[in-house]
């Protein structure tokens, strides 16, 4: 790189040479006692043959100019003040020193308040603020924010992932992403998932955004990060090309520049890298609601695929997940056109996705699968190799407690639980909840089983949470522990209220979903099949509960 095409350290679209000319051809316009920003001017002069700058220059001070003299009264700043981000660049130690009020909120940018004059925006002084008096100002300062109107777009892109984007004339619109949980309960009518949304803010005039709510954030935050950077490039009101994670009210930056070699590279924080593994993992698996329609899934396709899984473990023994998740999915599939498991092809496809559930943790002997309509498949002899899959090993656990199968459950119960620890896609609570089952039915003391369920209970609550999505926990994973919790107390009322909702979280969470795991909620089916064979008097014929499984009227022999 020649010296002279050096990227300027305050004006890096610009050359330090660009830049030098821009500052004297600039200077003149600075003895009016004012500090003023070149950042956007530059951006501007950056597309213009230099021969037009002087041009150009006077043309954006005539403007600056023509604007308040900053003498307008309290009234006067509340009824034009809006909320702003300035890119922190444009923040010189001379303006800094006028706006101390104005503060960083996320790598790359400032807040501060600016007023909307009729032909041009000024930022607001730190003499402003007392005037109309801080307080008062943040309060119009967001009401009129919100009030600024904006076009709003959902783009698809690569994979699932769909970006909200909103853009505007007003030089205010990317200030929204201070708000953006307001901004998009006004333009989408949707709030913003607990986990928040990755969003970009590349110009003053526009911000894409995606919610956290499933695994297609991958594929968003790539597809946001190219996006930003080349809007930020073809500026003028260029803003940021990075992009940031807005979670309860903050922002917080993935993007990681190396000033040295001018390289981008996309770093989420702990906590988000946290949330997209569990994102990713319960997606994959289908334990996540679709935000949209999706066709049901065809229970003949579902038996092929399993069919076709198990007839490759003789020739690829690591396809044993595959198949196991195929299965489950075949078994709760079932329940869509035989919600009360009585028809045999539905036992077929629970007996099997029982074997393979807990061949996957603690291996098995060669052994037949049916399928149904005559198909059947041998599932090879299988090497314990348990994976570490949390979740995967409680759907195993919980099928073998549905089906009644004793033996299957103390082998799972002996999978090291150090070895599931290893899955570092869950949260805490997860893994104490399997502590627990495994305390319990290897028959140790209660005291034990009390003391890990109590560590599962404080371990899944909100605050405690960084992996699954609070609404998921709170509708789904926790219903099994809360539903143990009334059997080991014995308290045969208190189980049936808290099955009852049980059965009533899982249809609100699933809603209109045909998803399989929509089906069936397998934790309280688990729960409720070991209430029933302890005594318990459990109500029959509840949604999402086949009764044949319950009450054991279709239980079969399984190899």
């Amino acid at each position: 790189m020649k010296p002279d095409d050096t990227p300027d350290s305050v004006l890096p679209m610009l050359t330090s040479a660009q830049a030098s000319h821009l500052r004297t051809l600039a200077a003149p316009y600075a003895q009016d006692g004012h500090h003023h920003s070149l950042h956007n001017l530059a951006h501007i002069c950056r597309k213009a043959p230099e021969e037009r700058w002087p041009g150009l220059v006077a043309a954006h001070f005539a403007r600056l100019q023509q604007a308040s003299k900053g003498d307008e009264s309290a009234e006067e700043l509340l009824r034009g003040v809006h909320a702003r981000l300035l890119p922190a660049e444009s923040l010189t130690p001379e303006l800094a020193g006028a706006l101390r009020y104005a503060r960083v909120v996320a790598d790359g940018l400032v807040f501060a308040y600016a007023l909307d004059g009729p032909t041009s925006v000024r930022i607001l002084t730190d003499r402003d603020v007392e005037r109309a008096g801080i307080e008062e100002l943040g309060r119009a300062a967001y009401t009129n924010l919100m009030r600024v109107p904006v076009q709003h777009d959902e783009v698809p892109v690569e994979g699932r992932a769909r970006l909200h984007s909103l853009y505007g004339d007003s030089p205010f619109t990317a200030g929204k992403a201070l708000f953006l949980d307001a901004a998009a309960r006004q333009v989408v009518g949707e709030p913003l998932p607990d986990a928040g949304a990755l969003v970009v803010v590349p110009t003053r005039h526009n911000l894409v955004y995606h919610p956290i709510a499933d695994g297609s954030v991958v594929d968003a935050v790539n597809s946001l990060a190219a996006y930003a950077l080349g809007a930020h490039e073809d500026g003028p009101g260029a803003l940021s090309p990075r992009v940031y994670w807005w979670h309860r009210g903050s922002l917080t930056s993935l993007t990681v520049i190396d000033r040295d070699t001018l390289t981008f590279s996309l770093q989420p924080p702990p906590q988000l890298l946290g949330l997209m593994k569990g994102l990713v993992r319960l997606d994959r698996a289908g334990r996540l609601a679709p935000r949209t329609a999706a066709e049901a899934p065809d229970p003949v396709e579902l038996t092929r695929t399993t069919a076709e899984s198990m007839g490759r473990l003789g020739q690829d023994p690591a396809g044993l997940a595959d198949a196991f998740a195929s299965a489950l999915a075949l078994a709760h599939a079932r329940c869509a056109a035989d919600p009360r498991a009585a028809h045999i092809d539905t036992w077929d496809a629970w007996a099997t996705a029982v074997q393979l559930g807990s061949a996957l943790f603690t291996g098995a002997q060669p052994q037949e699968c049916h399928l149904g309509e005559d198909l059947v498949r041998h599932l090879p002899a299988t090497a314990a190799e348990p994976p570490a899959d949390a979740r995967a090993w409680l759907d195993a656990l919980y099928l073998a407690v549905v089906c009644r199968q004793k033996d299957r459950i103390d082998r799972l119960c002996q999978v090291p639980l150090e070895t599931l620890r290893q899955d570092d896609s869950v949260d805490e609570y997860v893994l104490n909840w399997i502590d627990t089952l495994q305390t319990y039915f290897s028959r140790r003391s209660m005291d034990d089983v009390v003391q890990k369920l109590l560590a599962t209970m404080e371990t899944s609550m909100p605050d405690a949470l960084t992996h699954a999505p609070k609404d998921f926990v709170n509708r789904i994973d926790y219903q099994p522990t809360a539903l143990f919790h009334r059997l080991i107390a014995g308290d045969h009322d208190a189980f049936a209220a808290a099955l009852a909702e049980a059965v009533t979280e899982h249809a609100g969470y699933w809603g209109e979903s045909v998803a399989p795991r929509a089906r069936v909620a397998l934790g309280p089916l688990a729960m409720a099949s070991l209430a029933h064979d302890h005594g318990f008097p459990v109500a029959p014929d509840q949604p999402h509960l086949p009764t044949c499984l319950l009450d054991r009227q279709r239980i079969e022999d399984i190899p």
